[in-house]
C-alpha cells in the first residue's frame, strides 16, 4: 500500500528571486563542470548552490559545501527568495516537450510519500552504489529538506487523479517555465485534494529516476527515529506518474567520452535499436558507438563483476569508481 500526503513545499518568488530560467538546473548528477559554472554565475538563487555546492580549499567538517547549502537555503527563506503556501498541499507537474518527431506529455502528481523499506509496495529497478548515497545523506543532514523529488510511476489508470490534474491545468499555473533542452514546465497547486490519498492506496510505485536519493532517505528516516521518533523524516518528496495514462517515454543511460581511447571491446551490431534490445544490467551488457574510420559503429559488449552495471563501467571502462 502506497500512502501518499501533501506536504509543506517551498516555491520560488520571481519577484525576489528573478525568472525561473535562471534559477533552475537539469538533474543534479548530469550536470558537467562547465555546466556547473555556468548555473553558478547565472544567478546567486540558481538551486546549484543548494544541491551541488563547491568544494573549497580549507573545507573541513564545520565548513564544507554542505553546511553552506543549509546556511544559503536559510537565508532564502529570510528574504523571500523561497516561500511557502499558507497549507501543506498536492501539486500536480506538467512537462511538454518533443520526442521522436512527436509532440508529447508527461503529467503527474508531486506528494509526500510514506517510505518503505525495499521490498513492498514501493519497488526498485537497479542497485545503488555507497558514493552517491553518502553524498546526498550528508546534504540532508545538513539542509534537513527534500530539494528534489524522487520520479516514480505506478500501472494505473487512475481516473480519478486523472480527472483532478484535468482540473487543475485549467487554470494558470502557479510556476512555469522553458529549460534549455525545449521541455516545457508548468506546475499547479491543487485544491479540493483530499481524496487523492484513497484513490492511490492499492498502487505499487516503481522508483524511475532517485534510487540513491531513496536509499539515503531510508537510512535519514532510521537516523532520525533513533533519537527522534516518528516524524516528517518518514516521507520522502515524490513525483508519481499514471503509467497508463501518461505513457511516459524511458531513455537509456548514456556518457560521452570526450579523451582517450574509446572502448571497441564487443560484436558489432546493426544499430541502436540493436544495442537496447541487448544491453542488461543485470549480465552486465552495455552497447558502444564509435566512429570507426570515418563510420558509425554500434558494438554489445559485457563485461565481468556483480551488478550495477554502471558502477563496473566505471570502474573497468570509463575510468572512475563512484565508490
Amino acid at each position: 500500500m502506497s500512502r501518499v500526503s501533501p506536504f509543506a513545499g517551498l516555491l520560488f518568488d520571481p519577484t525576489v528571486a528573478g525568472p525561473l530560467e535562471r534559477l533552475t538546473t537539469p538533474p543534479y548528477d548530469t550536470i558537467s563542470a562547465p555546466e556547473q559554472r555556468r548555473f553558478r554565475e547565472a544567478s546567486p538563487h540558481n538551486v546549484i548552490h543548494l544541491v551541488l555546492g563547491e568544494d573549497l580549499p580549507g573545507d573541513d567538517r564545520l565548513s564544507n559545501k554542505y553546511r553552506r547549502a543549509a546556511s544559503e537555503l536559510g537565508i532564502w527563506r529570510q528574504e523571500g527568495v523561497l516561500a511557502a503556501p499558507p497549507d501543506p498541499a498536492f501539486y500536480a507537474y506538467e512537462m511538454r516537450f518533443s520526442f521522436r518527431g512527436k509532440s508529447r506529455r508527461v503529467r503527474g502528481l508531486i506528494c509526500a510519500v510514506e517510505l518503505e523499506d525495499w521490498g513492498g509496495s514501493i519497488v526498485p529497478h537497479e542497485r545503488t552504489m555507497a558514493g552517491p548515497v553518502e553524498d546526498r545523506l550528508l546534504l540532508m543532514r545538513a539542509v534537513r529538506a527534500n530539494l528534489s523529488p524522487i520520479y516514480a510511476v505506478f500501472s494505473g489508470p487512475c481516473r480519478q487523479l486523472s480527472r483532478s490534474l484535468d482540473d487543475a491545468c485549467e487554470r494558470p499555473p502557479v510556476a512555469a517555465m522553458t529549460d534549455e533542452s525545449g521541455v516545457e514546465h508548468r506546475m499547479w497547486i491543487l485544491v479540493d485534494a483530499g481524496e487523492i490519498a484513497p484513490w492511490l492506496a492499492d498502487e505499487s510505485l516503481l522508483i524511475a529516476d532517485g534510487h540513491h536519493r531513496y536509499t539515503m532517505a531510508l537510512r535519514y528516516r532510521d537516523e532520525m527515529r533513533s533519537e527522534h521518533g516518528p516524524g516528517p523524516w518518514d516521507r520522502v518528496m515524490t513525483f508519481i506518474v499514471d503509467a497508463a495514462e501518461e505513457d511516459p517515454p524511458v531513455l537509456p543511460i548514456h556518457r560521452v567520452l570526450m579523451r582517450g581511447t574509446p572502448p571497441t571491446d564487443g560484436s558489432p551490431v546493426r544499430d541502436l535499436e540493436e544495442v537496447l534490445a541487448q544491453v542488461s544490467d543485470d549480465e552486465l551488457r552495455y552497447g558502444v558507438a564509435t566512429r570507426e574510420a570515418g563510420r558509425l559503429v554500434h558494438r554489445v559488449a559485457q563485461l565481468t563483476g556483480e551488478p550495477p552495471l554502471v558502477r563496473v563501467l566505471h570502474q573497468q571502462v570509463l575510468g572512475d569508481s563512484d565508490e
